[in-house]
């Protein structure tokens, strides 16, 4: 029997780490090309999808703190970590035959087009893939927080997060052998019990939004493509949990 698609647009949020792979700094090759055939694996599929690139594989703002950079300034350079990501994940993915845009919060005209919601809608409907980077523009705001915006704003089915573990879990798997996953849980659940495997503001955007979240394991074969299907894998946030 043929794979079902469960959703028909999707935003997938993928961490900057996810894709430096085994490297300890930048991007594998290996990994993101991985990236980029499941991605195009769950385009054959007929579904829409965008996608939200972190940037710690470079530079993650909150490091600012430590070289005695401004918080602001610190997030700024984030954001461009991010367009880095988005135009290699760009030309990885048109290897693969796909048709992509890369969309910047911030502008850099030579690069990427300008966040314009109607216009980015229209791209997915005519079967590209887009790419968003630069967060939300602002400081102080995590790709997390921008991954939730631009999935509401798009009104996509739902929020895919990959992420380095299984799932939601009652303590930090890393570092208790006796955490527990969730096969569901609550928005309220999430923010009640401080599970920080989603930013809280992005969790508070989805919960009043009623936008559901999938975090699941980038790490294992398939699973974007999984995450799709009538596969039981991470956790689903939603709102009754």
């Amino acid at each position: 029997m043929d794979d079902i698609p469960q959703y028909k647009r999707v935003v997938l949020k993928l961490s900057g780490e996810a894709l430096k792979g085994e490297n300890a700094f930048g991007i594998s090759e290996k990994t993101i090309s991985s990236i980029a055939n499941q991605i195009k694996s769950v385009h054959d599929l007929g579904i829409q999808i965008a996608i939200v690139a972190g940037g710690g594989n470079f530079f993650r703002g909150g490091r600012g703190d430590n070289m005695g950079i401004d918080r602001a300034s610190a997030d700024y350079m984030g954001m461009l970590a991010t367009i880095i990501n988005g135009i290699a994940l760009q030309d990885t993915l048109e290897r693969t035959g796909l048709t992509t845009r890369l969309i910047s919060a911030l502008e850099i005209k030579s690069i990427a087009e300008p966040f314009i919601r109607r216009r980015v809608i229209r791209h997915l409907e005519k079967n590209r893939v887009v790419i968003f980077s630069a967060g939300t523009g602002s400081p102080f705001f995590s790709t997390d927080t921008a991954a939730a915006l631009r999935a509401i704003e798009i009104k996509a089915d739902i929020l895919l997060k990959a992420t380095m573990v299984d799932g939601v879990f009652s303590h930090d798997p890393n570092k208790n052998s006796d955490a527990v996953r969730f096969d569901t849980i609550s928005y309220s659940e999430v923010l009640a019990k401080e599970l920080k495997v989603l930013d809280s503001t992005a969790v508070s955007l989805c919960k009043e939004n009623g936008l559901n979240i999938k975090i699941f394991n980038i790490n294992k074969e398939n699973n974007i493509y999984n995450s799709v299907i009538n596969k039981e894998i991470g956790t689903l946030i939603s709102k009754g949990g």
